[in-house]
């Protein structure tokens, strides 16, 4: 089948542990020990009531305002996925609503991500399941194709392949490759520690800012002794 118009199936995806592992730490931490080198782009913003998102990747790439692909990731989607959807962050028609929202619930899915729009903004609004998407329109989806199901996409930079770790809170969404969770929990674990450290440290009235003026000096700052 050619390239475009596709549907494949998933070789690997994160375990259950790993994802559990990841949704007790906050995606800013997460990001800091990627060295703040990945993002999905700050226009992806929650749309749903409140709640962080972590799970294995289900990827589909959609043309602009075409959302047959996304039925058929719902259909395949096994509990705990999260539907990670590239369509180019146009935003002239939605890709999702109410009805698919109540599908995925149904199937167990843990979230979606989608670099375009959706409507019935206001019932999103108020379900638990996590959706982050680039805007709102009233204007409904065409189901036409092309697309694919599980091929390597990319948002804002960021390169989603199927069965990665997908992260996402108020704070927005981020991948982590496959390969890469052990060293990037080690990483992150590291952070968030030494975050609580200096928050007990600020709480406490202990907390130095020392180093501001000592970078100041090394960057050779005038006025700065």
């Amino acid at each position: 089948m050619p390239s475009g118009f596709r549907v494949l199936s998933r070789q690997r995806a994160v375990s259950r542990e790993v994802v559990e592992r990841f949704a007790q730490l906050p995606v800013a931490n997460v990001s800091d020990g990627m060295a703040r080198m990945v993002a999905g782009g700050a226009r992806l913003r929650p749309m749903h009531a409140g709640g962080g998102l972590a799970g294995p990747a289900l990827t589909v790439k959609a043309p602009a305002g075409d959302n047959l692909m996304m039925h058929k990731a719902i259909a395949m989607a096994q509990p705990g996925d999260v539907i990670v959807v590239d369509a180019g962050g146009e935003l002239t028609n939605a890709l999702m609503g109410e009805m698919m929202l109540m599908q995925m619930v149904r199937r167990g899915v843990a979230g979606v991500i989608i670099n375009g729009a959706i409507r019935d903004a206001a019932y999103i609004r108020s379900q638990e399941i996590p959706v982050f998407a680039a805007g709102v329109t009233h204007r409904g989806p065409y189901k036409n194709g092309p697309g694919e199901v599980n091929v390597p996409v990319a948002i804002d930079g960021m390169v989603i392949a199927p069965g990665d770790l997908m992260l996402g809170d108020d704070d927005g969404v981020l991948c982590v490759p496959y390969d890469d969770v052990d060293p990037v929990f080690a990483a992150a674990t590291a952070k968030y520690e030494a975050e609580q450290r200096q928050i007990a440290n600020i709480q406490a009235g202990t907390h130095s800012a020392a180093w501001v003026d000592e970078t100041l000096r090394r960057l050779n700052c005038e006025g700065v002794e």
